[in-house]
């Protein structure tokens, strides 16, 4: 089979994964919620929400499949790109197609996305402050019926709140109009990112530059939590990633803006902080900046963030969009490489409890725990493939 088959055949499959996806999300619609009063769409919705709510051993068997595949597709995309099977046209052509799908999903694995929209609405339409009034404040309000976290007033920064405001009001107060605002919003920080690990990676590894922009385009974990969750933190790294490029081009007081922007969404990217006065200093001395050390720098302070917010809160899946987009810029390394592939994988294996029981009770945590370290064992058992030249006798090596 020649590469430009091989090449298709490998698109086919992450297409039809993603698709997969798509329609796996609708499975897990909040009972209380009906997205249209069109009477086809809600025959059409009480057939996914019968699979995903009432035969809860065949959902999870799905999510579980869907998972290994888009895994497995992820894997060759990135082997086609080191082999040169796929052209960078190509690599964005497949990127734009899974945004435009994953849009259109519903936010499967978290109801955050909501809670965003009502810290708006409650500023916009009730007039009101969102960290003095919380959605139980407003009892007659439709959102109540599905919306989880209403006991409390927002949890996010000021210029979140800011910020939300805009798909708000593009929204136009219509509950689907205002998740596709909100969505897109979250797929413009997404494709921001991928934009910005290639012209990171062009600084630092050019060789490299497609493989670490892909490396974290495909990865499933961002795709579920940055197009199907839609998560914030994307929007967060997006500025602290242009904060972070700002810094290699020792543009040291206009890199500050972005970064100020970052913690104004969410606080996490403070742990950057220690990267400036490094680059000002190194600036006023008139020194060459080491780029690979401050790299590595923006790796380790992330890691201490990630570390330190997930032993304190417990970890989640999402957290790993802190982390990623900076381990991308190094994945020549092959333990890092094939221990946050094996650590994402075992992340998004966390939700199979969730799914299979419907709660996040016991025996869930304890199960989660097992999960997330089978992760951590499978990409401890590929970093020894690896060494003992398995993965290179089998053609599929990824350094």
């Amino acid at each position: 089979m020649n590469k430009i088959k091989r090449a298709n055949l490998i698109i086919t499959g992450w297409i039809l994964a993603v698709l997969g996806l798509f329609l796996f999300s609708f499975t897990q619609i909040d009972l209380g919620l009906t997205l249209t009063r069109i009477s086809f769409w809600q025959i059409i919705q009480k057939k996914f929400q019968l699979i995903g709510y009432f035969h809860r051993p065949l959902a999870t068997f799905l999510y579980l499949v869907i998972l290994v595949l888009l895994f497995s597709f992820y894997l060759l995309i990135l082997k086609s790109v080191l082999k040169k099977w796929l052209t960078s046209k190509q690599v964005w052509k497949i990127i734009l197609i899974t945004t435009l799908i994953l849009w259109f999903s519903y936010n499967a694995f978290s109801y955050d996305l909501f809670n965003y929209i009502f810290d708006a609405k409650i500023l916009v339409f009730y007039h009101q402050n969102p960290y003095e009034y919380k959605a139980l404040d407003f009892p007659n309000d439709p959102m109540l019926g599905f919306m989880h976290w209403t006991h409390r007033p927002s949890a996010y920064p000021p210029l979140w709140i800011g910020i939300s405001v805009i798909p708000y009001v593009l929204g136009f107060g219509k509950l689907i109009p205002l998740m596709l605002a909100f969505k897109a919003l979250m797929l413009g920080a997404y494709l921001g990112t991928i934009w910005l690990i290639g012209k990171i990676s062009k600084i630092l590894t050019p060789k490299r530059e497609l493989f670490n922009l892909a490396f974290y385009a495909f990865s499933p974990l961002v795709i579920i939590e940055s197009l199907v969750s839609a998560h914030n933190d994307v929007l967060m790294i997006f500025f602290g990633l242009l904060g972070f490029y700002l810094l290699l081009k020792k543009r040291t007081f206009l890199a500050f803006l972005p970064w100020f922007f970052s913690i104004g969404i969410k606080l996490l990217t403070v742990f950057l902080l220690p990267l400036f006065p490094y680059v000002f200093l190194e600036k006023i001395k008139n020194r060459k900046i080491d780029k690979q050390k401050l790299t590595l720098g923006a790796i380790l302070l992330m890691t201490l963030g990630f570390l330190f917010v997930s032993f304190r809160l417990g970890h989640q899946p999402w957290y790993w969009l802190w982390l990623l987009p900076f381990i991308a810029l190094k994945t020549e390394n092959h333990w890092g490489f094939w221990l946050t592939t094996g650590l994402s994988f075992g992340s998004l294996l966390r939700y199979l409890p969730f799914l299979y029981y419907g709660h996040w009770d016991p025996p869930v945590p304890e199960i989660k725990f097992w999960l997330l370290g089978l992760g951590l064992v499978l990409g401890l058992l590929m970093i020894f493939l690896e060494k003992v030249k398995f993965l290179a006798k089998n053609d599929f090596t990824f350094h």
